[in-house]
């Protein structure tokens, strides 16, 4: 008969022997766990380098053909806009050297700069637009009629276009030159533009804005260029909205013009005009323009290709 003292003996026996067992086991078990852990973390490592190595790579093509871009950009436009006049307008938050780039290929075109036109912040501010529209309206030449839509955007463009664009119809002057530089001074008093130099009339503009900067205000920011570079349009022999990285976006100010089919169907847009790409096409955009053509160029989905002459 088992006495309890070996009913004890035996049952803590078995006890120690599952202890024992899965101390082994799961040793044995975190042994190859920390193995398989090891070889991944080795796998995703080698990934992890040969990723960084093909992203160097595209960088450095991508720089390349960026530099190639910009060394033959003035042969793609040379002499297409010669002896043509162009304004060029900006908005605040355009960088210094994409004006610079954008009035040297104009240049290259052969056509005039006949004058630099910068908007400030303020012009599209919806707590200011009472002011501007007060402004413009007292800063407007005899003569001129403003376009009956209200929105600051138009009105704003209904002004700058008259002093700065020759009529469309009979290729002149829509205002003297005291005129226009008593306008631009109300304005840049202000506090809503500047203008950078003399500016003379010319048949044609471009407006350059930056990327769709998103936030607070970004559809009214939109809104403002888009309807101001249609009334631009409408003003003189053409013009071309060419907006930064985004602009394209639904907050952007070419996502806008885009997607209203009264401006889309006069007004030209280019969505990279930070790029050299973008650049010719704006120019090739507003040769078109002279030709009474509109098109949409860049790189976003809503483009119908990258500069005129490969639309899809």
């Amino acid at each position: 008969m088992i006495s309890l003292r070996q009913h004890v003996i035996s049952l803590i026996a078995v006890l120690l022997a599952l202890a024992v067992g899965i101390v082994l086991g799961s040793t044995s078990l975190s042994e190859r766990l920390l193995s398989h852990v090891g070889q991944e973390r080795d796998s995703l490592s080698r990934q992890v380098d040969e990723l960084d190595a093909d992203r160097a790579a595209l960088r450095g093509e991508l720089d390349g053909a960026h530099r190639f871009s910009a060394a033959t950009a003035p042969l793609a436009v040379q002499g297409r806009l010669a002896d043509h006049g162009v304004v060029l307008f900006s908005s605040w938050d355009v960088p210094e050297q994409d004006r610079t780039a954008m009035r040297g290929l104009l240049e290259s075109s052969g056509a005039q700069v006949a004058g630099e036109v910068r908007l400030s912040e303020a012009v599209a501010d919806p707590d200011r637009a009472d002011q501007v529209r007060r402004l413009v309206t007292r800063l407007l030449p005899a003569g001129v009629q403003l376009p009956t839509a209200t929105d600051v955007g138009t009105l704003t463009g209904g002004l700058l276009g008259p002093l700065t664009l020759l009529d469309q119809r009979s290729g002149a002057a829509q205002v003297s030159p005291e005129e226009r530089e008593a306008a631009i001074t109300g304005l840049t008093e202000g506090g809503f533009a500047t203008a950078v130099g003399e500016v003379r009339s010319a048949p044609l503009a471009l407006v350059l804005t930056g990327g769709g900067a998103g936030g607070a205000g970004a559809a009214d920011r939109a809104a403002f260029f888009a309807r101001f570079a249609s009334q631009l349009d409408r003003s003189g022999g053409g013009a071309v909205l060419a907006g930064g990285r985004g602009s394209a976006d639904g907050d952007g100010s070419v996502g806008f013009a885009r997607a209203d089919t009264a401006i889309s169907s006069t007004l030209s847009t280019v969505d990279n005009a930070e790029t050299p790409q973008g650049e010719v096409a704006a120019v090739l955009a507003l040769r078109e323009q002279l030709d009474r053509r509109a098109g949409h160029y860049g790189t976003a989905s809503s483009a119908e290709g990258m500069v005129p002459g490969t639309r899809d």
